[in-house]
């Protein structure tokens, strides 16, 4: 049986769903404890300031990127192929941690624009020497960009019936054009 998550997890994950879902100028002290499910004064033994929780937002997201970049290296399908294809948001953690560090970007803290940029310029370095040249590791980084924004516009399901976001065998080729066009 799993553990429940420790009260300082469970507050991290309600304020970064509050940052998903309304904001960062919703994401109060009161309104993450509330979500949380703990009082204010179990959300301040954890995090003392809303830039505490930031902060900690951050320290997430630092991690989960560290981690990716790791599999970026060592994908058995490769760099390039690894990155396209996880750039289709999963909902999973790391996916989460940057919308969320997004939001605060958005809202001005500098530090979330600083962890962003420094995740994307991490990736770079872990892809560059899988493609040909500059303007290679530009097209994987901006249709990644792409797809990852496009995949956000698509996240309630296509607004006209028609899917923005490649799935299956029209991303397989999409992977396979980038693959041809970029080789080292």
């Amino acid at each position: 049986m799993a553990r429940p998550p420790h009260a300082r997890e469970r507050v991290l994950d309600a304020y970064e769903a509050l940052l998903i879902t309304d904001g960062e100028r919703a994401a109060t002290l009161d309104a993450v404890a509330r979500a949380a499910g703990v009082s204010k004064g179990g959300l301040l033994y954890h995090f003392a300031s809303k830039d505490d929780l930031a902060a900690a937002m951050i320290a997430r997201l630092d991690r989960l990127a560290t981690e990716d970049i790791e599999r970026i290296r060592t994908a058995p399908e490769g760099a390039v192929e690894y990155y396209l294809r996880t750039s289709v948001m999963m909902d999973d953690a790391l996916d989460r941690a940057i919308v969320a560090a997004s939001r605060l970007a958005q809202g001005g803290s500098t530090a979330a624009t600083e962890a962003l940029h420094g995740m994307r310029e991490e990736s770079a370095e872990a892809i560059r020497p899988h493609v040909r040249d500059q303007a290679a590791l530009d097209l994987v980084m901006l249709l990644s960009d792409g797809l990852f924004f496009n995949n956000a516009l698509d996240s309630h399901g296509p607004a006209d019936g028609a899917d923005v976001v490649p799935a299956g065998a029209a991303l397989d080729a999409l992977v396979a054009l980038v693959l041809r066009s970029v080789a080292a």
